[in-house]
């Protein structure tokens, strides 16, 4: 009741608004990023806390090797990424430019546009994993006993495939109007139904197929709860017209989409493909495990791009050159806040976790590409800000040039790196990759748009943090063979005050000082 009141009252304010003339303000934009991105954030650890939970038993009732054929089952679709023609983000630019003219009709009609190019472009491509699904199965070096079940698991992915596109667009009015709470409760609500699930219907001996059901209907629930949603933020959203005005352009961004997906999805997926090719899907399922525990470090970028994706495309105005550019150093300086000591915490705990978590067989073999994957992540997680913003204003061309120079180079680098070191060559070949992306994508921010950030004049005080919390993490993760114990424990304590000490004198400015304080003053007054 009260997220269906908090719906009401802001669309009765969107319809206040467009009908006065009047266009969205564009002040404290920093903010509804920053809370933005911690309510997407939220929405994504709160899963990843209930998998930490369900994935042991997913893996002690499947195996390792059973564990590995679901995995590749939800890979393979992941492959055809770019499936909906770019109306995912094409649909968050261009209703958000409408949004903020004020124009309602022309952000409900870019929505529909995009759900129709949507579902027509991915319909082909879920028809053929549909029909060719035993071939691909197959192909992918699946056991024989797995071959029937991975099928028609694949069958089933999918539909799924499909409807997620689906849920990608209809979910804009949310993210143009960024507001990420009812985002993160439709996409995490039925997310976490799914993974809670996924164990049990395993259990009681539905399998792998069982398994991907489940997920298809969280998604086909997923899909329901933003159409609703997004239904009373946008009420003029279940019209039958598209904008034929806007079309050309959305297909034009869109093909620059598909043109930087089709690389992507080599780039950010192909190692796993060739490491189940080249070794086995249990290698898959190894590398997999550390990979994950890996992306907890992408979830703090992609919490990133779907806030600053809408806001970027609000402040493309000169008028709002000042406040782009605070935002961009702003969320910069966040992201490396955050990334530091995470990644520092999942490196000093990393293997008692994976044995505890899966069992020895992962302790051993997924430990050290963990290691490996976190380090190229250092360098990429920061480079998601310019990356957003060279989407926002329409420069995904520049970002495809990029990954398309790099496919054949990485692939050669991926399949000799596999060949000779296994596992571990597979994410020395994908850490090096996303490390150089990272570092190009403020490369190419700088000469296109001559945007500085605010890292030159804390350069010292950043390398004083990564000091002060990676040399305990390295020494202790050396001479520690065993279990954690209290020794390394208050080591890694005092190391961690050091670094928040650190932030406070050296890092933070007064401004941001003051809206942290203020920030835990309203917590404690609401405790």
């Amino acid at each position: 009741m009260k997220i269906e009141g908090t719906v009401s009252e802001n669309a009765a304010a969107v319809d206040e608004r467009i009908d006065s003339g009047s266009v969205p303000s564009t002040v404290g934009m920093t903010t509804r990023v920053v809370k933005g991105s911690l309510w997407t954030l939220a929405g994504q650890l709160a899963p990843l806390v209930v998998s930490l939970f369900a994935t042991p038993f997913v893996i002690r009732l499947l195996g390792s090797e059973g564990y590995g054929v679901l995995i590749l089952v939800g890979l393979i679709p992941s492959y055809f990424g770019f499936a909906d023609f770019g109306m995912s983000i094409a649909s968050t630019k261009f209703a958000s430019e409408a949004y903020a003219a004020g124009d309602s009709e022309k952000e409900a009609r870019i929505v529909r546009t995009a759900a129709f190019v949507a579902f027509c472009s991915s319909l082909p491509i879920g028809l053929a994993l549909f029909a060719s699904s035993a071939k691909i199965v197959w192909f992918f070096n699946v056991p024989a006993e797995y071959q029937p079940q991975a099928s028609i698991a694949l069958k089933i992915a999918a539909v799924t495939f499909v409807v997620g596109f689906l849920n990608t667009v209809f979910n804009t009015p949310q993210l143009t109007r960024l507001r990420m709470d009812l985002n993160t409760f439709v996409n995490s609500g039925f997310r976490l139904l799914g993974l809670a699930a996924t164990p049990i219907v395993i259990y009681l001996g539905y399998g792998i197929i069982g398994a991907v059901t489940v997920l298809l209907a969280a998604s086909l629930l997923t899909l329901a709860g933003h159409v609703y949603i997004s239904g009373r933020l946008q009420p003029k959203l279940f019209q039958l017209s598209i904008d034929r005005r806007s079309l050309r352009p959305m297909l034009k961004f869109g093909g620059a989409v598909v043109f930087l997906g089709m690389a992507g999805v080599v780039l950010f997926n192909a190692e796993k493909g060739l490491l189940a090719r080249l070794v086995s899907v249990e290698a898959l399922a190894f590398y997999s495990v550390g990979y994950t525990l890996a992306a907890m470090m992408i979830m703090l970028s992609s919490t990133l791009i779907q806030s600053l994706v809408p806001a970027f495309s609000q402040l493309t105005n000169e008028k709002n050159r000042s406040q782009l550019e605070n935002l961009f150093a702003r969320t910069i300086k966040l992201s490396l806040i955050l990334l530091i000591p995470a990644a520092a915490t999942l490196c000093f705990v990393v293997k008692d976790f994976f044995r505890i978590w899966a069992g020895e067989d992962f302790a051993l073999n997924s430990t050290t590409p963990f290691y490996i994957l976190i380090l190229g992540l250092l360098f990429s997680v920061p480079g998601y800000v310019p990356y957003s913003l060279l989407m926002a204003v329409g420069r995904a061309n520049t970002v495809a040039k990029l990954y398309w120079i790099e496919i054949i180079p990485y692939l050669l680098l991926v399949y000799f790196l596999t060949l000779l070191y296994g596992i571990n060559g597979t994410a020395a070949a994908w850490s090096i990759r996303v490390a150089f992306d990272g570092i190009v994508f403020f490369v190419m921010t700088k000469n296109t748009f001559n945007i500085k950030t605010l890292m030159t004049s804390v350069g010292s005080g950043w390398m004083a943090l990564g000091l002060v919390i990676y040399l305990p993490t390295i020494f202790l993760s050396l001479s520690s063979k065993t279990d954690l114990s209290l020794f390394s424990f208050a080591v890694y304590s005092l190391a961690s005050i050091a670094y928040l000490v650190i932030l406070w004198k050296q890092i933070l400015a007064a401004e941001e000082k003051n809206w942290i304080l203020l920030g835990i003053g309203r917590i404690l007054k609401h405790a």
